[in-house]
């Protein structure tokens, strides 16, 4: 059953008036309904077009955000052979929040780091809904640094609202742990690329895409604070997040023209989470593309390549 945003709402009507003819049709064999169902369905196509079309900074954090956008494991599981989980800190403990591993990647060994929301309640809560801890970072620098120790390319997936700002975290040093993530992303001679497949949410997400290349899915967004954050901050108000999506930039098209992503991955029609294998194909083919650019730079130049990247963000500005 497919969860509707709420500007999907028409949208919702349509399909589901087609979906109850064609469950009269299924109980009722001598019911015609065929053409009539036809026409829904190329109607809620059209609609599906028209939403789709321009859609706002506000909208694009809601699709961002869809329960059914695939995950990190999702990912993984699609793209990646003979992964091997790898957990711990070895410091404090386990973070759930953050999976990262072995694995391979067009038959070629790979490091694999990324946030997990999870799919339920469940997977939800045991996830931390993707907000991690400081062991996560923790574990994050540990397999950055195993990656750069036997020469294997890092691939990160971020999807996140932002780090976990409980007092635990903050007793445990999560500020201290996100900059050694961010550190170990910077210093590392291999290449990293990073794809924003939901969220990137302020230095949780940083952490993990301080990369060569960072490319972001259409609908995905990436900010500093969420908009409901900004517009509790600046208006006192968080039912201001529209006009705080609207000025914070945090949509992938802005974020291409300032130079924060590098490449845009196009989504199936309607957002990821309406053809889960269609998107995670288009992010398979910017990663290959990103591997291949990096391939022949030597440690020196990736590094140089990724520290330029990020002193440069910014300068061309939305005008450009």
């Amino acid at each position: 059953m497919t969860n509707y945003l709420d500007f999907e709402k028409p949208l919702a009507e349509i399909e589901g008036k087609a979906e109850e003819l064609r469950a009269l049709a299924r109980t009722n064999e001598e019911m015609d309904v065929a053409d009539e169902a036809a026409a829904l369905d190329r109607k809620a196509a059209d609609l599906l077009d028209e939403l789709y079309k321009d859609l706002t900074p506000w909208r694009k954090c809601q699709v961002a955000r869809h329960p059914e956008r695939p995950h990190t494991r999702d990912y993984v599981k699609a793209l990646f052979t003979e992964f091997t989980p790898l957990a711990g800190d070895r410091n404090f403990a386990d973070d759930l929040a953050v999976t990262g591993g072995l694995a391979r990647f067009n038959d070629q060994p790979v490091m694999v780091i990324g946030h997990e929301k999870g799919h339920d309640t469940k997977s939800r809560i045991a996830h931390n809904f993707g907000m991690a801890r400081p062991e996560g970072y923790r574990k994050a620098v540990r397999l950055l640094d195993m990656a750069d120790r036997f020469n294997l390319p890092v691939i990160s997936l971020v999807d996140t609202t932002g780090a976990y700002p409980g007092k635990g975290a903050e007793e445990r040093g999560q500020s201290e742990a996100i900059a050694r993530s961010t550190e170990a992303c910077l210093n590392i001679g291999v290449p990293l690329v990073s794809v924003i497949i939901g969220e990137g949410g302020s230095g949780g997400a940083v952490a993990f895409a301080t990369a060569n290349r960072v490319a972001m899915l259409e609908h995905s967004v990436y900010s500093v604070i969420s908009p409901e954050g900004c517009a509790s901050i600046l208006w006192k108000d968080a039912e201001k997040m529209r006009e705080a999506a609207e000025a914070l930039r945090l949509t992938a098209q802005d974020l291409k023209k300032l130079g924060v992503a590098d490449r845009i991955i196009e989504e199936p029609k309607g957002g990821a989470h309406r053809d889960a294998e269609a998107a995670i194909d288009s992010v398979k083919a910017a990663i290959t593309a990103m591997l291949k650019e990096l391939s022949k730079k030597d440690r020196k130049q990736l590094i140089a390549d990724r520290r330029k990247k990020f002193l440069d963000v910014g300068k061309k500005g939305l005008a450009a």
